[in-house]
């Protein structure tokens, strides 16, 4: 060699001082390697042979057994450090190294960065084919003998290997003849670059700053870490996200790796993703944040491993675990710091939203939008999801982003989980639909009134009793078949920007005891994680009365009813229960309820609207139409109004395209006698015979 090691050019990021060390150290490592080659030589008694490393002479295989064993005491001076505060000096100290750990690293890199190291190393390992550093070569270039403590710096413990710093390539090969290999992430951050390992796209990154953490937990959490505490777990009230981690971190200085729970156990290698996304947190000198826990399943010991290698590997590195359970001590033998997180306020809420929006608009939202918006239960990572989707509904509908299409990118962020066990309904009618009576609508109002408020009144003025209550709001509709039950739950739906989420009870009635509970508590589980109402429609058949217990059968119906009296207690969503006879539901469900609204049925002036609206404007009418008449004398819910003027409808279409009194009457008529009622003759006046003799075939 006939030439020193220099860098073409300094690498962007990389401070020139910084590498103009790396440089000078390996320049000592290159002095090392032209002594071996000059000891080599001189002992060489066939220089000029061609086929060097290829076999063995017979000269050679005396040469060798003749010569002396290596005395196993360490004799080498140990290696200078490198400068304080270099980059290499971090990396040694982020990652525990020995100054000799840190001169085999600089060894097994030499080759990665001048070609001619290739055809030396292959010289010195007597084999053309190991263009690479060998254990038993790092060893001999600083004097070290082969059985000394420093070929334990090779193992799969040590700080180089356990670090993935160093590769120890061909394990059937013995000890001393496997081969060194720096990975193209180490010797990538030794010169500057710092792009993410490339491995970690799928399961990690870092969260974007969406979530601002209390001052008070952020007080706790840099109060732990400075005190030396690495594993830390927050057990959040609601479903959390990354970025209230991420934003703890970087209150502390700390860049946040991000890692999704089941991602990770997704992955085809989760335990070499896990230790390269901890060489990444050493390298960026931050902290790792993974969660939610509960997808991890630790109760599966397979998964549960994962978490005992992420602790045992990232001892000296920042890990934050979030969930919304306690921790399970058996999870791992590392025990963590738990800490409680308080839900978010409304205020918190409605920071996240303005964060989120002033990224995609110049324009802040008024604080009524606001307001509405803080009332949904969404982390800070949905907010920012949520918004990104009312952004891109507004270029379509090109306008400005508005409560419309961010209430669409809230709907958005709910999970399947609900609809698979009940009917998910986008509402498509407002209170302007609606007719009821002004009781009713007042006790509407008072229901939207309540989800809208529920966490300043529970939540901010502490207006919650204890014993583990949620923040639900309960309440139910009792009123006849068709009196516009389930529509005002549509409406109620439509008025907070949230879908509706029929349950369908032949999901979750079940003949087998304790079955039907546990469908109710996935449904209770699941409508906690979305911004939905959820509807009970004919709750009377779950939610009924309990009885004198006098057979099995009645103790666990009663036991039945006790889980849901409970699980109503600890709700924390909106539900609503409709029945057509308020006498069947038990007196301890009406006990939970915060609203019941009354639907009775419709008078005159009433029914003239429902007609009115059913048939709508687009359908054309004969002048002989008569409305009024139809809503005086014909008592119809409003549900059954519906089906007279869908039924009115279809006979016109067959006809001649426009409704008129004979149609509708005969809707009437048929409505009559599917709901079992007598039809007398004088309430439909002259208009049944006139309607049965436009009906009859012609002679």
């Amino acid at each position: 060699m006939t030439g020193t090691l220099r860098p073409a050019a300094t690498p962007a990021g990389l401070a020139a001082e910084d590498l103009a060390h790396l440089w000078d150290r390996l320049g000592l490592v290159e002095q090392r390697v032209r002594h071996a080659v000059a000891t080599r030589r001189a002992v060489d008694p066939d220089p000029g042979n061609p086929h060097r490393g290829l076999y063995l002479t017979p000269e050679a295989v005396e040469r060798i057994l003749s010569a002396p064993a290596v005395p196993p005491q360490e004799t080498a001076e140990p290696p200078s450090g490198p400068r304080p505060g270099s980059a290499l000096a971090r990396l040694a100290e982020n990652f525990g190294l020995t100054a000799l750990d840190v001169e085999f690293l600089l060894v097994a890199m030499a080759p990665e960065l001048d070609r001619r190291f290739e055809q030396l190393y292959g010289y010195l390992n007597d084999d053309l084919t190991q263009r690479r550093p060998t254990v038993g070569l790092a060893l001999e270039l600083y004097d070290l003998p082969a059985a000394g403590a420093a070929r334990f710096r090779f193992t799969a413990n040590a700080p180089l290997v356990a670090g993935e710093l160093l590769e120890i390539r061909e394990p059937d090969r013995p000890s001393l003849s496997r081969s060194l290999r720096v990975p193209d992430r180490v010797l990538a951050h030794l010169l500057g670059h710092d792009e993410p390992d490339p491995r970690l796209a799928e399961i990690a990154g870092v969260p974007p700053e969406t979530a601002r953490a209390p001052d008070a937990l952020a007080a706790r959490i840099s109060a732990a870490l400075d005190a030396g505490i690495r594993l830390i777990h927050l057990a959040q009230a609601e479903a959390g996200s990354d970025g209230l981690a991420a934003d703890l971190l970087a209150r502390t200085g700390r860049t946040a790796l991000a890692v999704r729970a089941k991602a990770l156990t997704e992955d085809p290698d989760p335990r070499s993703a896990l230790a390269a996304l901890v060489r990444e947190a050493r390298f960026s000198e931050g902290g790792i944040v993974l969660g939610p826990v509960e997808d991890l399943d630790p109760g599966r010991p397979e998964r549960a491993r994962l978490l005992t290698q992420l602790t045992t590997l990232a001892t000296d590195v920042a890990v934050i675990l979030y969930g919304t359970g306690n921790w399970d001590p058996a999870w791992t033998h590392r025990q963590p710091v738990s800490i409680r997180v308080e839900p978010p306020t409304a205020e918190s809420r409605a920071g996240d939203w303005l964060r989120a929006l002033a990224r995609v608009t110049d324009r802040p939202p008024e604080p009524a939008v606001t307001d509405l918006l803080a009332t949904y239960r969404l982390g800070a990572d949905q907010v920012h999801a949520a918004t990104s989707v009312a952004t891109r509904l507004a270029l379509l509908d090109q306008e400005p982003v508005g409560l419309a299409q961010l209430r669409a990118g809230v709907r958005a962020q709910n999970g399947a989980g609900l609809a698979r066990l009940a009917r998910r309904i986008t509402p498509a009618v407002g209170m302007a639909d609606l007719v009821l009576p002004e009781p009713s609508r007042r006790q509407l109002a008072e229901l939207t009134l309540r989800a809208r408020h529920r966490d300043t009144v529970l939540g901010r003025w502490r207006m919650r009793p204890g014993g583990g209550r949620g923040r639900g709001v309960m309440a139910l509709f009792a009123g006849e078949s068709g009196t516009g039950k389930t529509m005002s739950a549509e409406v109620i739906a439509a008025e907070l920007g949230m879908d509706l989420y029929v349950v369908d009870l032949s999901t979750v009635v079940d003949k087998y005891v304790g079955e039907t509970e546990k469908n109710l508590e996935r449904i209770f589980t699941e409508a906690v994680g979305v911004n939905g109402v959820l509807l009970f429609d004919e709750a009377d058949a779950i939610f009924g009365k309990r009885s004198a217990v006098q057979d099995a059968h009645d103790r666990y119906a009663n036991v039945e009813s006790a889980y849901l009296l409970q699980r109503m207690e600890s709700f924390d969503g909106i539900a609503i229960l409709t029945t057509n006879l308020r006498a069947n539901l038990d007196d301890a469900f009406t006990r939970r309820l915060d609203v019941i609204a009354d639907f009775p049925m419709p008078d005159a002036a009433q029914r003239l609207a429902l007609w009115d609206r059913c048939l709508g404007t687009a359908m054309p009418r004969n002048d002989d139409l008569d409305l009024a008449f139809c809503a005086e004398r014909f008592e119809l819910a409003g549900g059954s109004i519906r089906a007279c003027a869908v039924t009115a409808a279809y006979l016109a279409a067959a006809s001649g395209g426009r409704v008129g009194m004979a149609e509708v009457v005969t809707a009437i008529h048929q409505e009559y006698r599917k709901l079992g009622r007598l039809v007398l003759d004088h309430e439909f006046g002259h208009w049944l015979s006139e309607a049965a003799e436009s009906a009859a075939p012609p002679a």
